[in-house]
C-alpha cells in the first residue's frame, strides 16, 4: 500500500508553487494491483486531484482502492465536493494520509465516504503528507502567505563590504538555485532600498518554461522610478505597490505604467491582503531593513540562507535589530536542510513551534 501513497506524494510535489492558496495533493487509483488512474491538484480552481484520478480510470474506477494525501473535500467551493464524486463513481475504499485541517472539511469528508458505505482508512504516510503542505497547514492558523525569507551572505552574516560593493556575495551557483526557489512561489516582496539600490527584475530565469510569480515592492513614499526594471515590466509580469503617498501624480503614473497601488498600513496588513488574493506562498529579497522588521515581527515561516565561504567584517550585517530580551526569548528556527551549492553553503530552517 505504501507504493501507491508514496506516488501520491510525488504527483502532489509535481505541482508545487502552482496552487496558491490551496495545498498540494495527490492521488492514485487502484484496482486488482494494478493503476488505473492518477492525478494531482495542480492550479487553485481547477479540479482536485480525486478528479483527475477518477476521470482517467473512467468505469474502471467501480470497486477500486483510492489513495490520497489529504482527505477528500465536501463542501461546494469553487469545485464541487470530491467526496461526493467518490461515491457516485463506485469506489470501494479510500485510504487517506492525512485529516484536512481546514475548518470547511475537518472531518467532514471522511464521514461523508463513511455514511454511504465506503471503507476509510486514515494515516498512512501521514509524517510525509504534512511534509508535502507547510505552506497550507501554516496559513491556516495565520491566515496570511507563507513567508520564505532569502538572504545571500557572507560567513560572518554581512551582505556587503564596508565600502559598499555587493555583487556578488555569492556564486552563480547559488544564483541560479535562488531562481528555482523562485520558480515555486506564488510572489515575491521586496523592499524600495533594494530596488533604487539593484534594480531587479524579481523573475524566474531558468532553461525551462515557468510561471513567473507576482511582484511585490514595498514603498511607502512612491519612489519607485518608472524607468526601472519594475516598472518598465509591469504590463508582461504583474507588479504590485504598496504605499502611504497621497501624491495623486506619482500614483497616476504608476497606474498607467501597469502598476497595481495598495494601502500601506502595516507589514502585517500587507501579507493579509496578499493572502486575500490567492497568495499562498512569498518569497522576501530584500536589504536588512526589512529582513530586521519581519524576523522582528515573527513573521517569516522559511528562512533559505545562502553563505559564501569568506568574512566580509564591517557593519553591514543582514539582521540589525538590537535584543533587549534574553537568548531564551529569541524566536527559534530549527535545520531542516544544509547543502552546498556550487563553493557556497545553502542552509533551510524553518520556524519552530511556539
Amino acid at each position: 500500500m505504501e507504493q501507491y501513497m508514496k506516488q501520491a506524494i510525488q504527483l502532489a510535489k509535481s505541482a508545487t508553487g502552482q496552487t496558491g492558496v490551496n495545498p498540494l495533493v495527490g492521488a492514485v487509483l487502484v484496482k486488482e494491483g494494478r493503476v488505473v488512474g492518477f492525478g494531482a491538484h495542480l492550479k487553485a480552481g481547477e479540479p482536485h486531484a480525486e478528479v483527475h484520478a477518477i476521470r482517467m480510470a473512467g468505469a474502471a474506477a467501480y470497486g477500486a482502492t483510492l489513495y490520497v494525501t489529504l482527505e477528500p473535500c465536501s463542501h461546494h467551493g469553487k469545485t464541487p465536493p470530491c467526496a461526493d464524486l467518490i461515491v457516485e463513481s463506485g469506489i470501494r475504499r479510500v485510504v487517506i494520509a492525512m485529516k484536512d485541517p481546514n475548518p470547511l472539511v475537518a472531518g467532514n469528508g471522511i464521514m461523508r465516504l463513511q455514511s454511504a458505505g465506503v471503507e476509510v482508512e486514515i494515516g498512512l504516510l501521514e509524517e510525509e503528507a504534512r511534509e508535502l503542505n507547510p505552506a497550507f497547514l501554516r496559513s491556516l492558523e495565520t491566515k496570511r502567505p507563507y513567508v520564505i525569507l532569502k538572504t545571500a551572505t557572507s560567513m560572518d552574516g554581512k551582505v556587503a563590504l564596508d565600502t559598499g560593493e555587493s555583487r556578488w556575495v555569492t556564486s552563480s551557483e547559488a544564483r541560479r538555485d535562488v531562481h528555482e526557489l523562485r520558480a515555486t512561489v506564488d510572489a515575491i516582496l521586496t523592499g524600495i532600498g533594494t530596488v533604487l539600490a539593484d534594480d531587479p527584475s524579481l523573475t524566474v530565469r531558468l532553461d525551462r518554461e515557468t510561471r513567473q510569480p507576482r511582484r511585490v515592492l514595498l514603498d511607502r513614499d512612491l519612489r519607485l522610478p518608472l524607468a526601472s526594471t519594475l516598472a518598465r515590466t509591469a504590463e508582461d509580469v504583474p507588479v504590485q505597490v504598496f504605499t502611504s503617498s497621497g501624491d495623486e501624480e506619482k500614483r497616476a503614473l504608476a497606474r498607467a505604467a501597469g502598476i497595481e497601488l495598495f494601502d500601506y498600513t502595516s507589514l502585517g496588513a500587507v501579507l493579509e491582503t496578499l493572502y486575500a488574493n490567492g497568495i499562498g506562498r512569498v518569497l522576501i529579497e530584500a536589504g536588512p531593513t526589512l529582513v530586521t522588521s519581519l524576523l522582528d515581527g515573527d513573521y517569516v515561516d522559511e528562512w533559505v540562507a545562502y553563505q559564501s565561504p569568506r568574512m566580509f567584517g564591517g557593519r553591514h550585517g543582514v539582521y540589525r535589530s538590537e535584543q533587549k530580551g534574553s537568548i531564551d526569548a529569541i524566536s527559534r528556527f530549527s535545520v531542516r536542510h544544509v547543502q552546498t551549492v556550487g563553493p557556497d553553503v545553502k542552509v533551510v530552517l524553518r520556524k519552530e513551534a511556539h
